[in-house]
């Protein structure tokens, strides 16, 4: 196959899955029954808080020339209740989130880009600009921001362990990270410490399998990673159990104490639970770390 049909083949595959994942999410955020909007914090207006540089996805019309033409770099203007109402999100693509112990279970990555997405549509319909941490998605209102951050969470990444974006991280904001959590522990410390130095707070949400959680292995077994790159066999995997079970705890106890000291709110979900109650929590521990 030439190239040029290979991509378009790839082009057409990635953009079918885009109109499943955005009704998937239209359809959770329906199911939770929210009520009358609590977000908005009494005190915050129009008052000036910060220049911050020009961003890619920034409209020309936020920029603030006066300030931009003292030097080489644009500058954008923003206001309190702007910093306030956004929020920042970040789901692991990895290939380790692609993982399913069962068929009739969904994989970790879609239950995590289907609840980020559902979160996203709540927050939008709450008056709040949401986006990605990076830059390539600033915070913004809208539908049509929901419809970006759906095209941009169909893209895999081929890495078993994708580490936290942490860049461009809004002063003062808040931020929601979804992952297995199961890479290394060096990138997540630095993005919540990241974050936490620039008054970030928000939520850390860990999605496992629940084979993941109960280890159900016998005998003679070959573990290998989704992305291919690690691979173990053994001939008794049951003798594993006990070291392994201490392991995950010992990671969620690190994400724990991590979250504690940052500031951050620590939740588990497993894919064979109910999507609608972790949105839910998910929603609750977001709001509730700002009082």
């Amino acid at each position: 196959m030439t190239a040029p049909l290979a991509l378009r083949e790839r082009a057409e595959a990635e953009a079918g899955r885009f109109p499943p994942l955005l009704a998937r999410a239209e359809h959770l955020a329906g199911t939770v029954l929210l009520g009358e909007h609590g977000r908005r914090r009494a005190g915050l207006g129009d008052d000036f808080w910060q220049y911050r540089p020009a961003q890619q996805g920034d409209s020309r019309r936020m920029i603030d020339h006066r300030r931009s033409a003292r030097g080489d770099t644009q500058f954008v203007r923003e206001r309190e209740w702007q910093i306030a109402q956004s929020v920042m999100l970040w789901v692991d693509q990895g290939a380790s989130m692609r993982f399913s112990s069962d068929k009739s279970l969904p994989e970790k990555i879609e239950r995590a880009r289907v609840m980020a997405l559902a979160l996203a549509i709540l927050l939008v319909r709450g008056g709040e600009r949401v986006g990605l941490t990076g830059t390539s998605l600033p915070p913004r209102r809208g539908e049509a921001q929901v419809a970006r951050l759906a095209q941009l969470w169909v893209e895999d990444d081929q890495s078993d362990y994708a580490p936290p974006e942490h860049r461009a991280m809004i002063p003062h904001a808040r931020a929601v990270f979804i992952s297995d959590f199961l890479g290394a522990m060096e990138e997540v410390r630095l993005a919540l410490t990241k974050a936490a130095d620039r008054g970030v707070r928000g939520v850390l949400l860990q999605v496992l399998d629940p084979g993941e959680e109960a280890f159900p292995f016998h005998g003679r077994t070959i573990f290998q990673s989704v992305g291919g790159t690690m691979r173990h066999e053994t001939l008794k995997a049951g003798d594993l159990k006990d070291r392994y079970v201490a392991r995950l705890a010992e990671r969620k106890a690190e994400l724990q104490a991590l979250c504690r000291a940052t500031g951050w709110q620590y939740g588990t979900h497993h894919t064979g639970d109910s999507a609608q109650s972790a949105l839910l929590w998910l929603y609750r521990a977001l709001d509730g770390g700002i009082r």
